[in-house]
C-alpha cells in the first residue's frame, strides 16, 4: 500500500498545513462583492481552505459563497484562515493580503485607499 503524502512529495508538490488571523477592516464586512472576491481567490488554489469567525471553532468552507455570506462577517471580526494541501502557504498569504487590502474594492471603484 502506498503513502499518499509520500507520493505528493515525490511528485515535487509541497503539502502543507498552515493558518493565519486577520481582522476585517472593510466598512461593511464581507458583503456580496468581498465574499465573491474571497471565494474566487480561494477556489484558485488546489488546497482545502476553511475560515473561522471570532474564535467560534466552527470552520466553514472558504470556497463556498453560501457559507461565507451566511456567516455575516462584520467589520472588526477576527477571521482565522487555515489551509491544508498543495500551495497552502501561498493560499494563506494571498487571502490574508486580500483581506488587508479591503478586497481591492478601492481599486475597483476608482477610490484611493
Amino acid at each position: 500500500m502506498s503513502d499518499p503524502q509520500a507520493e505528493r512529495q515525490e511528485a515535487g508538490s509541497v503539502f502543507a498545513r498552515c493558518q493565519t488571523e486577520v481582522e476585517i477592516t472593510h466598512g461593511v464586512g464581507l458583503h456580496a462583492r468581498p465574499s465573491v472576491t474571497f471565494t474566487r481567490l480561494a477556489k484558485s488554489f488546489p488546497c482545502t481552505i476553511e475560515i473561522d469567525v471570532d474564535g467560534s471553532d466552527i470552520w466553514l468552507n472558504g470556497k463556498s459563497i453560501i457559507k461565507i455570506m451566511g456567516a455575516r462577517i462584520r467589520k472588526g471580526s477576527l477571521l482565522r484562515i487555515r489551509a491544508e494541501g498543495i500551495r497552502a502557504e501561498e493560499a494563506i498569504a494571498a487571502l490574508k493580503g486580500l483581506v488587508e487590502r479591503n478586497f481591492d474594492e478601492d481599486k475597483k471603484h476608482g477610490r484611493l485607499a
